[in-house]
Formats: structure tokens, C-alpha cells, sequence
């Protein structure tokens, strides 16, 4: 198995996750268990956004999101990737459409894959940041950027569970 067979099976994972989320309505994505600041709407956009950001970083092409700003409807604040929001602007991210969430996720993902797999065997080698104590290969930001996505969408998962097991 070589490192594009083994992105691959990685990025499937939060893909399928992310489909097995519940079909919740508006109210639901957009409740906040335990009065917490990031409703499943947020950890869904923000998935997306941070893969989407990333990629653009790395790849040179224009976001995903320039397909989708239009759907999600949330202004300058829909720009953003989310990290830092106050407890305000998180709340401030509403969607009512699960399906609009899951599909950004997923088209990012899949973004993602069609990069990698132009990607060559030294380019998963080369050093992309040297900011850190130890520099970061384009490999190993690949690797966090999945690991973020399948944790925030376990982190969805887990609220959509919350919000569901009161109805």
C-alpha cells in the first residue's frame, strides 16, 4: 500500500462519519448542548473551512467555498474558519440544512484527495513550515488536517447524539 492508497482509505473515514450524522432539523443543528458555544451547524461549517483554508494554502487554487458562500448565507462570518470566534459569532452560525453541511465537508474532502493524488513521493517530504520546533513536512499537514476533520466531526457526532436523545 503507497501513500495515496492509504490518504484515500483516511479521508473516506470522516466522509462516511459525516454521512451518518442523524438527519436533525434546524433546531437541532443549531442547538447548543450543555449551553457549549459550537452547535453541530458549527462543527460542520467549521470542518469544512478548515480543511477548505488549508488546502487553498497548499494547492493554490480557489476555496470550495466559493461554490457554496451563496447556500450557507452567512456573510463575512461564513469567511472565516472559525478559530477564535467569540461565543457571539459561533452562535452566530446558523444552518438549517444538514444535507448543505455534509456536502461542503464532503466536496472538501474530496478536494483534498484530488490533490494528494498529484502528489509525489518527495513532495510529501518537502518541508512547507518552518514556524514550528520542528519543521512541518506537507505530509504531516496533511495528516493534521484530516485528523481535525475526523475529530470535529466525532465532536458533531457526539452533539448531534445530545440534541437527539432529549427529543
Amino acid at each position: 500500500m503507497n501513500a495515496h492508497a492509504i490518504f484515500a482509505d483516511f479521508i473516506q473515514r470522516p466522509i462516511d462519519a459525516a454521512h451518518r450524522i442523524p438527519e436533525l432539523n434546524a433546531e437541532q443543528l443549531n442547538a447548543h448542548p450543555g449551553n457549549h458555544p459550537n452547535s453541530v451547524a458549527w462543527l460542520l461549517w467549521h470542518t469544512g473551512r478548515e480543511i477548505d483554508v488549508q488546502l487553498s494554502h497548499l494547492y493554490g487554487k480557489p476555496e470550495v467555498w466559493e461554490s457554496y458562500r451563496d447556500r450557507f448565507d452567512l456573510g463575512e462570518l461564513g469567511d472565516s474558519v472559525g478559530y477564535g470566534h467569540t461565543e457571539e459569532q459561533a452562535r452566530q452560525i446558523q444552518v438549517s440544512d444538514r444535507q448543505l453541511l455534509v456536502d461542503y465537508v464532503e466536496a472538501c474532502l474530496q478536494a483534498l484527495a484530488e490533490y494528494i493524488n498529484v502528489l509525489t513521493e518527495t513532495d510529501f517530504a518537502e518541508v512547507i513550515d518552518t514556524s514550528w520546533e520542528t519543521p512541518v513536512t506537507r505530509g504531516v499537514r496533511l495528516v493534521s488536517i484530516i485528523d481535525d476533520a475526523t475529530q470535529h466531526i466525532g465532536q458533531a457526532a457526539y452533539a448531534a447524539g445530545a440534541v437527539t436523545a432529549n427529543s
